[in-house]
């Protein structure tokens, strides 16, 4: 290695004496430069400070325009934790059937309309009064099965059947019958526009004379695209004097039970509908 002329160990003539000078000077100007690093390097660090300062702010504040706030950065060496709420799958419910849909719209009403689906019991049992069934019977000829007024009110109405049964205890007896419609709409008007008498259906116990030209009492009603009526008197042929009677009762229990049974039947098929919804898979 070789130095050029006029070092800092060289004194005046190259003598190899230290030039003090020199070198005190040299060290003031080295002293300089580090004491200029220093402070660069302290407006650097304020300047980083500020600016996360600043992000800090922009980032986790909404402002006045509605801007969406962002997540702050994570350290390079940082470990984000994990989520530990459970996730699971979107799985749409359908509500369940409506059992009235069933007994109102034919196209959902397809279970078998059948004396025995519409009065399968062998008594008609309300509350603690039990009647037991003597006779059925099933008609699509409506008028067949109606007297007066009432046939040509359903047939103009388009009713296409008719089911009967009649229940009978202690002497007395009703005859239930069902008239089936296309809708509800029909089966009301026929409630409100009944006249005439449903044919009384004796058989089974019940003599050919009950509530034949004689004073009974009779009831109509409508559920659905069904409507219903009774007509319930005295086995002997004796004139029913009043509702509060037993022949009143029996009637009275006759039109619960009709109407049970038609809600009954919307309850079956929407029962059947929802389990069917169980067993298919979800999407």
């Amino acid at each position: 290695m070789s130095f050029g002329q006029g070092g800092p160990f060289d004194g005046p003539g190259g003598s190899g004496t230290p030039d003090w000078d020199a070198l005190a000077q040299e060290s003031e100007a080295a002293s300089r430069r580090k004491r200029w690093m220093l402070i660069g390097g302290g407006a650097l660090a304020a300047v980083a400070v500020a600016g996360i300062v600043t992000a800090a702010v922009v980032t986790s504040g909404s402002g006045s325009g509605g801007g969406t706030a962002t997540a702050s950065p994570t350290a390079p060496d940082a470990t984000q934790a994990p989520d530990d709420k459970p996730s699971f799958p979107d799985v749409s419910v359908p509500p369940p059937p409506n059992p009235q849909d069933y007994i109102s719209d034919p196209k959902k009403d397809k279970a078998p309309l059948t004396p025995a689906t519409l009065f399968p019991d062998k008594s008609m049992v309300i509350g603690e009064r039990a009647y037991p069934r003597t006779n059925t019977s099933a008609t699509k000829d409506c008028t067949a099965a109606a007297q007066g007024a009432l046939g040509s009110l359903l047939s103009h109405n388009g009713c296409s059947q008719l089911l009967r049964a009649t229940y009978s205890k202690g002497g007395v007896s009703v005859t239930v019958g069902i008239a089936v419609f296309d809708s509800p709409a029909k089966a009301a008007k026929v409630r409100d526009q009944y006249k005439g008498n449903l044919t009384p259906l004796s058989g089974g116990g019940v003599p050919a004379t009950f509530c034949v030209g004689t004073g009974c009492v009779t009831t109509a009603n409508a559920a659905g695209r069904y409507a219903y009526f009774t007509i319930a008197g005295n086995d002997d042929g004796k004139r029913v004097e009043s509702t509060k009677s037993k022949a009143g009762q029996i009637g009275r229990d006759g039109g619960f039970y009709a109407f049970n049974r038609i809600n009954q039947r919307g309850k079956d098929q929407a029962a059947k509908a929802a389990a069917a919804q169980t067993q298919q898979p979800q999407s």
